[in-house]
């Protein structure tokens, strides 16, 4: 019992260390610890701020850490990532996702950084589908459509948490029957687990009781020169998509899957995001910037592979993304206005965050040309994505 113990306490250690300096027993740890503790209470949130109970669960902050330094701090509520520190190319440690400091700020502002998306990510036309010759209706929450799995989707949901060692995190959540309007009990476990060459990995399972459709992701907003930053316009992206997805006016795919070449969506070789972020495109028009889906070359996979490279020439910082999914909605930060105030205490402006959310391809239910997305009982939906950090030599 022991060696399963002992992890568990060293992760809230970590987490908690800001409380534990005020405790009377702080005293007891040794040197190294309080160390290590010490350095975690001056770059993470305060654990207590995320310690609250929200609809009869508790929720609270867990801290992974490597060898290498690199911190992630995440909390049950949505299942969210709070904080990634990753080296820049001096040494100096960066924040590179957006969020709150508070689990009462996530309760007050209600948005989707750093959360997992379920029961279906992204969008569905008019908040309907059909499944075995049943139609189902679903909140519209973003226009006409259903968006992120409705008006109170996994990104308000409290996740039952068990750490794994002091590098991962297992995240649980039951979606009744009926819930948001799907069908179906969805049983779903999620493992975040940080990784020695600094990538976090993210497993995605799920299973049902009866017919329904599922796509899972998670909504990290990132800027590679540090949150609260300003513009990513200077933030290099390669994305190895062919083919996208166009929408019409309410972000819906038109079913065409189109060429990016000769297009501002062609990103198959390393370009600035803010190049042609107001090119003079229909599509560009539609979603306000991007705000699309890419059609990864090679489809899904059993593996994950490279699917994508962002990098900052400020810090140095890059990140690549490998997934196991048919697709990726790359969005550039176009509906963020400068009233949400971040964890740092400055405002997050248009365009100051990307997101590369893996996933299924938007409104898939209603589009037979699209990958299914109709999970049965007696399968296992398995997906991964990993966010794998490094600075540029």
């Amino acid at each position: 019992m022991k060696k399963l113990i002992l992890p568990a306490v060293l992760l809230a250690l970590l987490v908690g260390c800001n409380n534990a300096q005020n405790q009377q027993d702080s005293s007891t740890m040794s040197d190294s610890t309080a160390s290590v503790a010490a350095d975690s209470a001056a770059s993470l949130p305060d654990r207590a701020r995320f310690q609250k109970e929200v609809d009869g669960k508790k929720t609270d902050l867990y801290v992974l850490t490597n060898a290498a330094g690199m911190k992630v701090a995440l909390t049950n509520y949505g299942g969210r990532i709070v904080s990634i520190l990753v080296p820049d190319k001096n040494g100096a440690m960066v924040d590179v996702n957006l969020g709150h400091g508070s689990i009462d700020d996530y309760l007050n502002r209600e948005s989707f950084f750093g959360t997992l998306v379920g029961r279906y990510g992204n969008r569905i036309a008019k908040g309907k589908f059909t499944l075995d010759g049943k139609t189902y209706s679903l909140a519209t929450n973003n226009g006409p459509n259903s968006l992120h799995g409705g008006k109170k989707g996994f990104n308000a949901k409290v996740w039952d948490a068990t750490p794994v060692g002091n590098n991962g995190l297992k995240l649980r959540y039951v979606s009744q029957d009926g819930e948001e309007g799907y069908p179906g009990t969805l049983t779903v476990d999620v493992t975040y687990t940080l990784t020695d060459d600094n990538g976090i990995k993210i497993d995605y399972q799920a299973t049902t009781d009866k017919n329904t459709v599922v796509n899972l992701t998670n909504h990290a907003y990132f800027n590679l020169n540090g949150e609260g930053s300003g513009t990513v316009g200077d933030h290099v992206l390669q994305i190895n998509a062919d083919r996208y997805t166009p929408v019409d006016a309410t972000l819906i795919p038109t079913g065409e899957l189109a060429p990016v070449e000769g297009t501002p969506f062609d990103f198959r070789k390393p370009t600035p995001i803010g190049q042609r972020v107001d090119a003079d495109h229909p599509q560009i028009k539609n979603g306000g910037g991007y705000d699309h889906n890419f059609v990864l070359n090679g489809g899904q996979t059993d593996q994950p592979r490279l699917i994508a490279t962002a990098s900052s020439p400020k810090t140095g910082i890059t990140m690549q993304v490998l997934t196991t999914e048919p697709g990726v909605q790359f969005y550039g930060g176009n509906f963020l206005n400068g009233q949400v105030t971040g964890k740092s205490g400055r405002p997050y402006e248009k365009r100051t965050a990307f997101c590369l959310e893996t996933q299924h391809f938007p409104d898939s239910p209603n589009q037979s040309s699209f990958p299914s997305v109709v999970l049965k009982p007696g399968q296992t939906y398995k997906t991964t994505t990993e966010y794998r950090f490094s600075v540029a030599k």
